[in-house]
């Protein structure tokens, strides 16, 4: 049962990366990649697209983001997209909900189907760790999303609680406002270009990086990689 699951969830993966890559290939014009202005008419007629009926785009953002994260998907493009589609604010609250959703669905798969799998290959790795979680799963758990999940990739993070058998509830919550910060600032980045597209008039690398859409979230991101580079070594780097 486990080796056909694998092949329907490589095999959906795959089907979803490919729709994803046809529609992007099949409404880009390769051939004008190098002309600015081209970015400018593509952003043009995609915010009106996504203006003209949002509720809806909204909806098929959701559906797609749930199933690319729950069939193992990386979630900073994501985040990227979501801002320039939908603008830091509704972007970051789309994105956290379909986010933390899908890693919601990935780990419940992992739970019924891969319990023994993933606590074979994993256990041992992240033993000490799990000590941790067991002492308050809701609140390390949290920190755990908040940091970036210790350099974890992304689909392995949403399987570690397995390890522990971390309640549901617990888990959605804490991925939920663990995730907030840091897909906050991918958000504003991604918000930050689209505007810097809509209003320039050429593009240049120091115009894109000197505007205050682009570098202060930077600067907010590096904030929040010196918290949690302290945050890590408080609470993980000495877990016992």
């Amino acid at each position: 049962m486990s080796k056909n699951l694998k092949i329907i969830f490589g095999v959906s993966y795959l089907l979803i990366l490919f729709v994803f890559l046809y529609f992007i290939f099949t409404n880009i014009q390769i051939n004008r990649l190098n002309d600015f202005s081209y970015y400018k008419e593509f952003q043009i007629d995609l915010d009106n697209y996504i203006s003209a009926n949002i509720f809806i785009n909204l909806i098929y953002f959701f559906i797609f983001s749930v199933f690319w994260v729950a069939l193992l998907g990386f979630g900073s493009p994501i985040l990227i997209i979501s801002g320039v589609l939908f603008g830091k604010w509704v972007g970051t609250f789309i994105s956290v909900i379909s986010i933390s959703c899908g890693a919601l669905i990935l780990y419940s798969i992992g739970i019924f189907f891969f319990r023994d799998l993933v606590k074979k290959i994993l256990e041992k790795k992240f033993e000490k760790f799990v000590q941790l979680f067991q002492k308050n799963e809701f609140f390390y758990f949290f920190i755990y999303r908040f940091i970036g999940g210790l350099g974890v990739p992304f689909g392995l993070q949403n399987l570690i609680p397995i390890l522990f058998d971390m309640k549901k509830t617990n888990y959605f919550l804490a991925s939920f406002f663990g995730f907030i910060p840091s897909m906050f600032i991918m958000n504003t980045i991604g918000a930050g270009l689209n505007s810097y597209v809509e209003q320039a008039q050429y593009f240049n690398i120091i115009d894109l990086i000197l505007t205050p859409e682009i570098y202060f979230p930077i600067i907010l991101f590096v904030g929040l990689m010196i918290i949690s580079f302290l945050i890590k070594k408080k609470f993980f780097d000495n877990a016992n």
